[in-house]
């Protein structure tokens, strides 16, 4: 099949920040039972994630086409640009098989936030701060996407998983299936019929909400450069809290 994976193992508390702590209950908007814009991209792009194990560094460039079209905006990346970032954080060589390793997602983040990943035209996309959820917080994890217009997933996926993928079918658990490892993809909305929509392997991949919460060990939340410079923070969400905590770590 052609699929590889490619999140490294989940590291609890890595991720020092909480989405949590930054919600302001009362000032959340109502979150509708659909939400996504992921119809705004025609084609997604497999950036070599069926050679290579660099499913994470594939989300954060779907991540950033979508947020990107979102604004108006189109932005592009190629293979190579999406390895050269997974290169330059692990240490990866496309040469050496025993380098495709996987990343770190904490790792990934701190990257995206301090370097930013690189697109077809040269320019780096930077994040202005990431947030840890708690896995298997449905709550957080709708709330996050519907926000900030994706949320990136680690899943331990199970076997079954992968034959799911390959014959076109919704992620569902499978009681017995094996594990295979870890797998990076950005959760991009809910639809009508109550699937979480996310993309995968260069292709929409919808799963029920009790895929999500047997399988998911970590999830993360992107606060975009552009809302904070721009003063378009969303409502409900406390940005100058975040700044300062940020300030101060």
């Amino acid at each position: 099949m052609p699929f590889k994976l490619g999140k490294r193992p989940a590291r609890p508390g890595a991720i020092r920040l909480k989405l949590g702590d930054y919600l302001k209950a009362a000032a959340l908007p109502p979150l509708p039972a659909v939400f996504g814009h992921e119809d705004l991209i025609a084609s997604w792009p497999m950036l070599a994630n069926d050679r290579f194990g660099d499913c994470v560094w594939a989300g954060a460039a779907h991540e950033t086409m979508l947020l990107a079209k979102e604004a108006g905006s189109v932005v592009t990346f190629t293979d190579a640009d999406v390895l050269a970032d997974y290169a330059a954080v692990t240490g990866f060589n496309a040469d050496d098989p025993a380098t495709d390793n996987g990343t770190d997602m904490q790792a990934a983040a701190d990257y995206r936030r301090n370097t930013g990943i690189i697109d077809a035209q040269g320019k780096r996309h930077k994040i202005a701060a990431y947030l840890a959820l708690e896995p298997g917080n449905v709550t957080h994890l709708y709330l996050a996407a519907y926000l900030f217009g994706a949320v990136g997933i680690g899943l331990a996926l199970p076997a079954s998983a992968l034959d799911q993928a390959a014959r076109g079918q919704v992620w569902d658990v499978v009681p017995g299936s094996s594990p295979q490892g870890g797998h990076y993809v950005p959760l991009l909305g809910r639809r009508q019929n109550g699937l979480l929509c996310a993309v995968s392997w260069g292709a929409l991949q919808q799963m029920t909400e009790r895929f999500f919460t047997t399988f998911c060990d970590e999830a993360v939340a992107y606060v975009s450069t552009e809302c904070l410079v721009d003063q378009k923070s969303p409502e409900g969400f406390d940005y100058d809290a975040l700044i300062e905590d940020l300030d101060a770590l």
